[in-house]
Protein backbone atom coordinates (compact mmCIF):
# COMPACT_ATOMS: atom_id res chain seq x y z
CA UNK A 1 0.00 0.00 0.00
CA UNK A 2 1.65 3.02 -1.16
CA UNK A 3 1.67 6.62 0.66
CA UNK A 4 0.33 9.36 -1.19
CA UNK A 5 2.38 12.56 -0.92
CA UNK A 6 0.22 15.50 0.55
CA UNK A 7 0.12 18.56 -1.59
CA UNK A 8 0.74 21.13 0.25
CA UNK A 9 0.73 22.70 4.25
CA UNK A 10 -1.78 21.11 6.48
CA UNK A 11 -4.24 24.00 8.11
CA UNK A 12 -3.59 24.16 11.56
CA UNK A 13 -6.07 23.91 13.99
CA UNK A 14 -5.52 27.20 16.11
CA UNK A 15 -6.54 29.37 14.82
CA UNK A 16 -7.99 28.76 11.31
CA UNK A 17 -10.21 25.70 12.66
CA UNK A 18 -11.08 27.29 16.30
CA UNK A 19 -11.97 30.76 14.67
CA UNK A 20 -14.59 28.84 12.25
CA UNK A 21 -16.06 27.18 15.33
CA UNK A 22 -16.25 29.99 17.26
CA UNK A 23 -17.93 32.07 14.55
CA UNK A 24 -20.62 29.44 14.03
CA UNK A 25 -21.42 28.72 17.94
CA UNK A 26 -22.03 33.16 17.96
CA UNK A 27 -24.11 32.98 15.06
CA UNK A 28 -26.18 29.94 16.69
CA UNK A 29 -26.09 32.14 19.86
CA UNK A 30 -27.44 35.14 18.22
CA UNK A 31 -29.72 33.61 16.05
CA UNK A 32 -31.28 31.44 19.85
CA UNK A 33 -31.43 34.85 21.23
CA UNK A 34 -33.42 36.73 18.64
CA UNK A 35 -35.76 33.51 18.52
CA UNK A 36 -36.43 34.43 22.11
CA UNK A 37 -36.61 37.73 21.81
CA UNK A 38 -38.80 38.18 19.69
CA UNK A 39 -41.35 35.04 20.07
CA UNK A 40 -41.16 34.41 23.43
CA UNK A 41 -42.64 31.16 24.80
CA UNK A 42 -46.33 31.44 26.56
CA UNK A 43 -46.08 32.19 30.14
CA UNK A 44 -48.17 30.45 32.55
CA UNK A 45 -48.79 31.91 35.90
CA UNK A 46 -46.00 31.29 38.24
CA UNK A 47 -45.34 28.51 40.05
CA UNK A 48 -45.32 27.82 43.95
CA UNK A 49 -42.40 25.86 45.20
CA UNK A 50 -43.94 25.38 48.53
CA UNK A 51 -47.26 23.97 47.29
CA UNK A 52 -46.87 20.90 45.30
CA UNK A 53 -50.34 19.57 43.79
CA UNK A 54 -51.59 16.59 45.06
CA UNK A 55 -51.46 14.37 41.77
CA UNK A 56 -47.80 14.38 42.20
CA UNK A 57 -45.15 12.77 43.16
CA UNK A 58 -41.81 12.81 42.91
CA UNK A 59 -39.80 9.56 41.75
CA UNK A 60 -38.94 6.82 44.32
CA UNK A 61 -35.54 8.06 45.60
CA UNK A 62 -36.94 11.56 46.88
CA UNK A 63 -40.13 10.42 48.40
CA UNK A 64 -38.41 10.54 52.05
CA UNK A 65 -37.34 13.74 51.53
CA UNK A 66 -40.92 14.50 50.03
CA UNK A 67 -42.48 13.05 52.88
CA UNK A 68 -40.28 14.98 55.23
CA UNK A 69 -41.06 17.57 53.92
CA UNK A 70 -44.86 16.98 54.79
CA UNK A 71 -44.08 16.53 57.97
CA UNK A 72 -42.54 19.23 58.49
CA UNK A 73 -45.51 20.90 57.85
CA UNK A 74 -46.55 19.59 61.51
CA UNK A 75 -44.19 22.05 63.24
CA UNK A 76 -46.40 25.23 62.40
CA UNK A 77 -47.01 26.04 65.45
CA UNK A 78 -43.13 27.60 65.39
CA UNK A 79 -44.41 30.11 63.02
CA UNK A 80 -45.57 30.47 59.31
CA UNK A 81 -41.61 30.04 58.27
CA UNK A 82 -40.75 27.21 60.21
CA UNK A 83 -41.63 24.34 58.59
CA UNK A 84 -39.91 25.16 55.24
CA UNK A 85 -36.97 26.39 57.16
CA UNK A 86 -36.34 23.16 59.31
CA UNK A 87 -37.33 21.07 56.49
CA UNK A 88 -34.49 22.55 54.36
CA UNK A 89 -32.22 22.97 56.82
CA UNK A 90 -32.52 19.53 58.41
CA UNK A 91 -31.83 17.53 54.94
CA UNK A 92 -29.26 19.69 53.96
CA UNK A 93 -27.65 18.69 57.59
CA UNK A 94 -28.23 14.96 57.03
CA UNK A 95 -26.14 15.29 53.54
CA UNK A 96 -23.63 17.23 55.55
CA UNK A 97 -23.74 14.61 58.57
CA UNK A 98 -22.80 12.02 55.60
CA UNK A 99 -20.33 13.48 53.93
CA UNK A 100 -18.16 14.12 57.24
CA UNK A 101 -19.38 10.43 58.32
CA UNK A 102 -15.93 9.19 57.92
CA UNK A 103 -14.22 11.69 59.41
CA UNK A 104 -16.16 11.01 62.48
CA UNK A 105 -15.54 7.22 62.91
CA UNK A 106 -12.05 7.01 63.88
CA UNK A 107 -12.11 3.33 65.21
CA UNK A 108 -9.27 1.44 63.32
CA UNK A 109 -11.47 -2.08 63.73
CA UNK A 110 -13.27 -3.26 60.19
CA UNK A 111 -14.72 -5.97 61.23
CA UNK A 112 -18.70 -5.52 61.55
CA UNK A 113 -19.30 -7.72 64.65
CA UNK A 114 -16.51 -5.05 66.90
CA UNK A 115 -18.49 -2.11 65.38
CA UNK A 116 -22.22 -2.63 66.98
CA UNK A 117 -22.79 0.84 67.25
CA UNK A 118 -22.11 2.01 63.82
CA UNK A 119 -23.74 -1.00 62.50
CA UNK A 120 -27.00 -0.31 64.94
CA UNK A 121 -26.52 3.71 63.44
CA UNK A 122 -26.18 2.21 60.01
CA UNK A 123 -29.77 -0.14 60.57
CA UNK A 124 -31.32 2.36 62.03
CA UNK A 125 -30.72 5.24 59.52
CA UNK A 126 -32.18 2.35 56.92
CA UNK A 127 -35.09 1.75 58.42
CA UNK A 128 -35.73 5.60 58.78
CA UNK A 129 -35.33 6.07 55.02
CA UNK A 130 -37.29 2.97 54.20
CA UNK A 131 -40.35 3.99 56.32
CA UNK A 132 -40.44 7.65 54.81
CA UNK A 133 -40.09 5.97 50.97
CA UNK A 134 -42.95 3.60 51.79
CA UNK A 135 -44.71 6.72 53.62
CA UNK A 136 -44.13 8.68 50.40
CA UNK A 137 -45.37 6.19 48.31
CA UNK A 138 -48.89 5.22 49.85
CA UNK A 139 -50.19 8.80 50.36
Amino acid sequence: MEEKESSGKAIPFFPHHFLKEVIVMCIIMAVLSILATFFPGHMEEPADPFVTPTHLKPEWYFLANYKFLQMAEYLDFLGSWAPKLIGILAQMFVVLVLMFFPFFDKNPERHPRRRPVMIFVGLVSIIIYGILVYLGYVK
